[in-house]
């Protein structure tokens, strides 16, 4: 027997479940419509909100940016790759945002990574909510913390685990995402901020989903409760929204200084690269320009939403332009999928173990690329399977 057969029957395992992920191939440029496998489909699976993956102004900044500095660093952020853009980014994004300062990383994940084990270790406690992202979960592990799980979205709950467990720790950490990527409910953020303010607990709030989305021109979750201040850590990312690749973690210039000195991706990986951070720049021009993007956005999540749900379909409990079409077995969701696919739809299943065992769905991703026409079109899809399907 060989030492990796036990690997090609978990493969076969995740197969015969219906869990197997088979992963599609992109041959255009992120947009409303894609070539994927060689087929032009309307696409409904990009977290490319606003639209800017492909945006003229940032494809230039980008071009401009690569003719006069290069391309990579060369470099990790500490010794020789700390440009002049990343500067200037880390200072337009504390503007952006309102906060005191801000660092980039290479990735939302990776600014996760940074953050938590920078800020607790062995001897403290981390307050999590049950369905955080996987990259705040790897953060917590990294740490060696206590990691006690709260459940999703229950203040209550939180503030019984801080009062059952917070005097056997030396400092304690509350941890929760903005928007919850396959829900996209919104975490309760004022009510989360009273409980750290009673207990003297540092807040994190990862708002990956929430950049480019919720707040004033897409400035954030704290923007959009009016937090300002009040929350001592924020991430995000660039990918979703922002339409580029790399993370930001923004809050009080004491924790981004600390992050300076032992935010490990910081100190152990390259920098950023030169054309992401340009790009990245230019959108943060477009979002204080205007918020005709985001107001696009949410009009055509809303509408997208209203008529699903008049077809009849279970879209759970989103507040967000995150739309799931719930399911239940992945198998069902998995053929869903593909008849969708065959319909002009790309719109990818999710089953375990992105989301709980019986609790698959097709994840819907609304863009203000989206015309109204567009939507149109997936709905008409949507309809059609979900009827063969037995599904409505």
């Amino acid at each position: 027997m060989s030492k990796t057969d036990w690997i090609q029957q978990e493969i076969d395992g995740l197969k015969s479940q219906g869990l197997y992920n088979t992963i599609r191939t992109i041959g255009s440029p992120q947009g409303a419509w894609l070539i994927v496998d060689g087929k032009k489909v309307l696409n409904f699976c990009s977290n490319n909100y606003l639209g800017l993956a492909n945006h003229p102004t940032l494809t230039a900044a980008a071009k401009q940016a690569t003719d006069t500095m290069g391309v990579g660093p060369a470099a990790v952020r500490s010794i020789a790759g700390t440009m002049t853009l990343h500067v200037e980014l880390e200072k337009r994004l504390a503007q952006f945002k309102g906060v005191e300062a801000a660092i980039t990383f290479q990735s939302g994940f990776t600014a996760n990574l940074a953050t938590i084990p920078a800020l607790v270790g062995k001897e403290d406690v981390i307050f999590s909510d049950r369905l955080n992202h996987a990259s705040i979960i790897d953060g917590c592990r990294l740490s060696g913390a206590k990691i006690i799980a709260y459940e999703h979205n229950d203040v209550k709950s939180l503030e019984e685990q801080i009062q059952a467990n917070l005097k056997n720790y030396r400092r304690a950490l509350i941890i929760t995402d903005g928007v919850f990527s396959m829900d996209g409910d919104i975490a309760p953020l004022p009510d989360i901020y009273e409980v750290a303010k009673k207990y003297d607990i540092l807040l994190m709030v990862d708002d990956a989903h929430g950049e480019g989305v919720l707040g004033k021109g897409g400035r954030g979750i704290v923007d959009h409760f009016d937090l300002h201040g009040k929350v001592d850590v924020e991430v995000g990312t660039f990918s979703k929204a922002f339409g580029v690749v790399g993370g930001v973690v923004a809050g009080k210039s004491v924790i981004i200084e600390w992050l300076r000195q032992r935010g490990r991706p910081f100190l152990f990986s390259s920098a950023m690269t030169v054309p992401d951070t340009a790009a990245c720049l230019a959108a943060v021009d477009l979002l204080e320009d205007s918020t005709q993007l985001v107001d696009k956005l949410w009009e055509n999540a809303k509408y997208f939403k209203a008529e699903m749900k008049n077809l009849g379909f279970n879209t759970g409990v989103s507040e967000t332009p995150i739309t799931p079409i719930m399911l239940g077995e992945a198998p069902l969701a998995q053929q869903f999928s593909r008849e969708l696919f065959e319909a002009g739809v790309f719109a990818m299943s999710i089953g375990f173990p992105t989301v709980p065992q019986g609790k698959a769905r097709i994840r819907v991703m609304i863009s203000a690329a989206h015309s109204k026409d567009d939507l149109d079109k997936g709905l008409e899809a949507f309809k059609s399977v979900g009827k063969k399907l037995g599904v409505i």
